[in-house]
């Protein structure tokens, strides 16, 4: 029903754009923990010999999201813990709107597994100690995606929070 009133009320690239960018995130979510276990080795080997994780290190994820001319989910992770740990994000979509992901524990390793982001604007809010890779390459298209994802007539930017002042 929604992509039948998308394709009513939006140009039709708009919509074709949006239908290929949520079937990506669906395929990406389809897939099992052995590519959290790649993606986690991915950003381990673009992190080299500054990440504290032995080969096959404890991880947790973290759900992607799906927002839609700014309805939808945000990705959150507020979690602080007192060790470092390797958080996998998993792959997000923003299509038409903008949307946030806020990535607030000091000592996280953040490893983003895909964001797309189509006709709007993602911000990544990251902890001013924490870090961040993507496991893939990123690809910009009429857009800027700070190497962190897909952007097509977009943006993706990454914001450090919770910086001490001196």
């Amino acid at each position: 029903m929604a992509i039948k009133k998308c394709l009513l009320t939006l140009p039709v690239n708009t919509c074709a754009l949006a239908l290929a960018a949520l079937l990506t995130a669906t395929a990406a979510h389809a897939q099992d923990a052995d590519t959290v276990q790649s993606a986690a080795q991915a950003c381990m080997r673009a992190w080299g010999s500054q990440h504290p994780f032995t080969d096959t290190p404890p991880l947790r994820t973290v759900s992607g999201a799906v927002r839609v001319l700014g309805r939808g989910s945000s990705v959150a992770d507020r979690e602080v813990t007192d060790y470092p740990v390797l958080v996998v994000v998993q792959p997000g979509v923003n299509v038409l709107g903008e949307s946030e992901m806020e990535l607030l524990n000091p000592n996280g390793w953040y490893c983003l597994r895909a964001a797309v982001n189509v006709g709007g604007g993602l911000r990544i809010k990251l902890h001013c100690d924490a870090h961040i890779s993507s496991a893939t390459s990123g690809t910009s298209v009429f857009g800027d995606n700070a190497g962190r994802g897909v952007s097509v007539m977009g943006a993706i930017s990454v914001e450090r929070v919770g910086c001490a002042r001196s």
